[in-house]
Parts: structure tokens; C-alpha cells; sequence
């Protein structure tokens, strides 16, 4: 499919220019998430992509590092642990506001988007595309489903394309839109995509970053 070609030739090229183009800011970030916080740079959560795949999303690490029955585990591995914090997240949309796990410089990387960027080396892999539905976690499609039964058809539809680094819901307010209306909107993403929307999206996306609106 002609699309299909364009779209891939456009992320490989598109990822590795941006790569080469934010590796200042990877490393200025880097180095301050070593400094101020102790664990890993980068969090790789699985994510489901394209036909159902999971993949590894590479982020840069935002939250905390936690001590749990004698091992070190990340902030998503706490969650577990503590219900009324867990049914808060279930409850919004897998998202916390004013999160207690978020450290202070991760506030600054997910405010402007930074904790993002490593997803271009997803892109370029293949796992993700530069623009596309947002990738969601396994359990998130599978508790929100069971809470909006009606976007079991949205959700089909969205797992036929590869998920997006940016995408229509990123540049239409991120996390203040509910599960419901970012499924539809992504649905329509790919019942309407062309090279045109994509480009659209693409410029709009810088931004979005800037503005940080909806960002958690």
C-alpha cells in the first residue's frame, strides 16, 4: 500500500533526524535524572502495538524508585501495592493528577513531553510510527473496556495500526480527555489517515510540548 510505504519512509527518516537533533537533550536530561534520583534513566514499559504485539516503550524514567519487601522496583510496581492509589488511577483514566510518584525533575520532562522522547528509537525499530493511536497498557484496554463497553469496536480498529509518538488525542488536550473519547478520536485517526493528517499532526505537535496542556 502506497500510504503504508510513505508512512514507514517518513518515520525512519523523521525519527533519525529528530534523534540526532534532541541528542543534546537527551543527554543534558540524562545526566540530571542521574543526579537528582537514583535507578535507571530510562523506564520501558510494555505497551500493546500493532495486531495486539506487546512491545517495550523506551521512556525517560519520571517517577521514583521504591523499596518493596527487600528489592528495588519502579513507581508502576508501587501502585500494586497500594490500593486507594491504584482505584484512583483505575478510576481516572490510568492517570493520577498531581501524582505523588513523580519526582521533581520528572515533573519538568512530563510537562513539556521530554520523557517522550526516547520513543524515536521505537519509531525507528518499527515498534511505533511518528504519528498514530496512543499505546496503551494491556490492562488499561482490558478495565476500560469492561467500564466503556461501547469502545470494544474502537479498540479493535485502533490495534490495526502501529501506535504513534504523537497522535490527534496528544494535540487535543492529552490526559484531560477520557478513555472513551481518546479511543474515538483515535479510531477516526485510522478510518481517515492519509500523509496529509499526519503532517498536520507533526507540526502541531511541537506545540502541544510547549504548552504542556493536559500533560500529567
Amino acid at each position: 500500500m502506497f500510504y503504508d510505504f510513505i508512512k514507514r519512509a517518513i518515520d525512519i527518516v523523521g525519527s533519525a533526524i529528530l534523534i540526532v537533533l534532541f541528542l543534546p537533550i537527551y543527554i543534558v536530561f540524562a545526566l540530571l535524572i542521574m543526579l537528582t534520583t537514583e535507578g535507571p534513566v530510562f523506564y520501558s514499559p510494555e505497551r500493546v502495538g500493532k495486531n495486539g504485539r506487546i512491545f517495550k516503550m523506551l521512556k525517560f524514567r519520571s517517577m521514583r524508585m521504591y523499596k518493596i519487601k527487600g528489592k528495588i522496583v519502579h513507581a508502576q510496581k508501587y501502585l500494586e501495592t497500594n490500593p486507594k492509589l491504584k482505584k484512583e488511577y483505575q478510576k481516572n483514566s490510568f492517570k493520577l493528577q498531581n501524582d505523588p510518584r513523580v519526582t521533581p525533575i520528572g515533573k519538568i520532562l512530563r510537562r513539556l513531553s521530554i520523557d517522550e522522547l526516547p520513543q524515536l528509537i521505537n519509531v525507528l525499530k518499527g515498534d511505533m510510527s511518528l504519528v498514530g493511536p496512543r499505546a496503551y497498557q494491556k490492562d488499561e484496554l482490558s478495565h476500560q473496556q469492561k467500564v466503556y463497553p461501547h469502545t470494544i469496536k474502537f479498540v479493535k480498529m485502533i490495534l490495526t495500526a502501529r501506535p504513534g509518538a504523537s497522535g490527534p488525542w496528544q494535540v487535543s488536550g492529552r490526559s484531560f480527555i477520557n478513555f472513551d473519547k481518546r479511543v474515538e478520536m483515535d479510531a477516526v485517526y485510522v478510518e481517515q489517515r492519509s500523509i496529509l493528517y499526519d503532517l498536520w499532526i507533526i507540526i502541531k505537535t511541537p506545540v502541544a510540548m510547549i504548552s504542556g496542556n493536559g500533560a500529567i
